[in-house]
Parts: structure tokens; C-alpha cells; sequence
């Protein structure tokens, strides 16, 4: 069973359905005897840094998670959670998270040109050398040259 961990800060009905599509057992939990009964451990996550390592530390969960990832078990984070993994975060102050990625979140306003918009979502091509252009999505999602 893959336990998808409910902090209070991610989509979770999407999450869970997209697991479910490929045949994967889940729960949506922030029960303690559910996680340790889990196969698998997935920590999703949107908004700030600070706000979920914060409840993910007062709710227990942390500790938690931490003692399951020690003892073997696989945790994917997606989103947030994936930034959750490493070991602190400058988003909005510094704040501490769960250390299993050697690293820190840090914000990229000085390391980007400010003619730049952050963030940046759109379909674009890939150039790989000389002249090779490929589409980073099957030519199905592409508008026709």
C-alpha cells in the first residue's frame, strides 16, 4: 500500500486518483500506525517551506517520517514535499527540513537575468548541439509549424 501523507497542504484527491490509474493501492493518511504500515510513502506539498515543515513538525509526522525513511521504507516527494527533503530552506527565512537530501532551497531572484519571468511554464523545444531541435512533449501536445 502507498500511504500519501496528509499534512494539510497538498492535492491529494489528484495524487491519489494518478496512483490508483496505475494500479497502486493508496491512502491518503496523517494516521501514525498507517504510515508504519505502509509500503511506500509518498509527502506531497504545495505553498511555502516554513508553513508545512512547521506542521509536518507539530502534527508528529515528521519524526515519523524520518524514523520510516531510516528503516528502509521509500518516500517520494512531489512538489513541495520534494523541497521538504532536503535539509533547509531560505524561502521566506530559513527553516529546517526533513535532511535526507544534502542541500538547501534557495531562492533564485539573484541568480536569474530580471528580464527573466519566474516562474517560466511553457511548451518549448529542447537544443541538443547543432541544429537538433526536440520537442520536450510528444508532437501530439504541440501547435503544428
Amino acid at each position: 500500500m502507498v500511504a500519501i501523507i496528509d499534512y494539510g497542504v497538498g492535492n491529494l484527491f489528484s495524487l491519489s486518483s494518478s496512483f490508483k490509474a496505475v494500479g497502486e493501492q493508496v491512502v491518503i493518511t496523517s494516521d501514525i500506525q498507517t504510515i508504519k504500515r505502509a509500503e511506500k510513502l509518498v509527502l506531497p506539498g504545495v505553498g511555502a517551506f516554513g508553513d508545512a515543515a512547521k506542521k509536518l513538525e507539530e502534527s508528529g509526522l515528521k519524526a515519523q517520517i524520518i524514523s520510516e525513511v531510516e528503516n528502509g521504507k521509500p518516500l517520494l516527494g512531489i512538489c513541495l514535499g520534494m523541497q521538504l527533503l532536503f535539509e533547509k530552506s531560505y524561502e521566506y527565512g530559513c527553516h529546517t527540513g526533513l535532511g535526507f537530501v544534502k542541500g538547501d532551497i534557495v531562492p533564485l531572484e539573484d541568480k536569474i537575468p530580471a528580464k527573466l519571468n519566474i516562474p517560466h511554464i511553457h511548451l518549448r523545444y529542447l537544443s541538443l548541439g547543432r541544429r537538433r531541435r526536440h520537442r520536450c512533449l510528444p508532437a501530439r501536445f504541440l501547435p503544428r509549424s
